[in-house]
C-alpha cells in the first residue's frame, strides 16, 4: 500500500501499558472469575469498577509494560492509523450516500495481553474483534505477527483487511444489522451459527468495498489483492479447523470457509457497493 507514516489517529485508545498486571488492583484468578459472572448476570462491565480509567484488569503479574516492545510497534501503530482513519473517511462518505444512515467513527483499541470491554474480558488469543456495546474495534498488535508466522499471510494490505473487517462489523451495527442478527440467533439458536457466518461473510464483503476506494485512489500496489485475500483464505473455518483438529466440520462454522471469504472480499471489492453485500439474501 502507498501511504505516509506520520501520527497517531485521533480515534486509537493505546491500553498497552495498562493491560494485565499494568497497574491497578491486582487480582487473582478468582476475582477475575467473579467479575466475569457478574457482569454477565447483570449485563454490566464489573471489570470498570476495578479500573475505571483504562479498563483493564491486572492479573497477577502477568505482563508489565515495555518500553522496548511499544517502540518496535510504533511503525505499526502508524500503519494501522492511517488504515483507521482511510476506512472510515471513506464509510463517511459512502454510508450515507449509499444506504442514508450517517457514519460516525469507532474506537480502536491496541491492548496486550488481555482487555476489558463492554462485551466482557478477553485476551489476546481471541484476536481482533469489534464490540458493538462500546462500538470499538480491539486488536492486540502481536497478532500481526502469528499472521504472517502461523498462517502464513503476510504484507500490510492483509493486515489492513483484518481491520477493514472489524470497521465492517461497525457499519453492520450502525446499521442495525447487527442487532437483528443477535435478536434472530436468541429466537432460533439453531440457526446461530449460519447467522453468525453470514454477519462474518458481510463484513468480509465490506472490507472489499473500502478495498475498492483505496485501488480507486491509487493506494493499491501490484500484489496488494492476493494478500488480502491469502489472509481472508488464512482465516478460513475449514483451515483453521484442519490446522487444530485435522477435520473439518461445516455446521460448526462461525466465520465461512476460505473459498466463502474470498469470495465476499473480491465481492465487495470488485463492486464497490454495499448493495452487494447482502449475505443474508442468498
Amino acid at each position: 500500500m502507498r501511504w505516509t507514516p506520520g501520527g497517531r489517529s485521533a480515534n486509537i485508545e493505546d491500553r498497552r501499558s495498562s493491560g494485565l498486571g499494568g497497574g491497578g488492583i491486582r487480582l487473582g484468578l478468582g476475582g477475575v472469575i467473579v467479575l466475569f459472572i457478574l457482569s454477565v448476570v447483570f449485563k454490566r462491565d464489573f471489570f470498570q469498577l476495578v479500573n475505571p480509567t483504562t479498563g483493564s484488569i491486572p492479573v497477577g503479574s502477568a505482563s508489565r509494560p515495555d518500553p522496548t516492545r511499544d517502540a518496535r510497534e510504533e511503525p505499526l501503530v502508524q500503519f494501522v492509523s492511517f488504515v483507521l482513519d482511510d476506512a472510515q473517511n471513506t464509510w463517511k462518505r459512502l454510508l450515507p450516500s449509499s444506504t442514508g444512515v450517517p457514519y460516525h467513527d469507532a474506537k480502536l483499541v491496541l491492548f496486550r495481553d488481555g482487555v476489558s470491554s463492554a462485551c466482557g474480558f478477553a485476551e489476546s488469543v481471541t484476536g481482533p474483534f469489534y464490540c458493538p456495546g462500546d462500538q470499538r474495534v480491539y486488536i492486540d498488535l502481536g497478532f500481526y505477527d502469528e499472521l504472517r508466522t502461523r498462517f502464513g499471510a503476510s504484507g500490510d494490505f492483509a493486515q489492513a483487511y483484518v481491520l477493514a473487517h472489524e470497521i465492517g462489523h461497525h457499519v453492520q451495527n450502525l446499521l442495525g444489522i447487527e442487532g437483528k442478527v443477535r435478536q434472530m440467533q436468541l429466537s432460533n439458536p439453531s440457526a446461530k451459527n449460519e447467522l453468525s457466518v453470514r454477519t462474518e461473510l458481510q463484513a468480509d464483503c465490506l472490507a472489499g468495498v473500502w478495498g475498492h476506494s483505496t485501488q480507486q485512489r491509487n493506494i493499491l500496489e501490484p500484489g496488494d489483492v492476493e494478500k488480502a485475500l491469502n489472509a481472508a483464505a488464512a482465516i478460513g473455518d475449514d483451515r483453521l479447523q484442519r490446522m487444530s483438529t485435522g477435520r473439518v466440520s461445516p455446521e460448526s462454522f462461525t466465520h465461512g470457509s476460505s473459498q466463502q471469504r474470498q469470495a465476499w472480499f473480491q465481492r465487495g471489492f470488485t463492486s464497490g457497493s454495499p448493495a452487494a453485500c447482502n449475505t443474508f439474501a442468498q
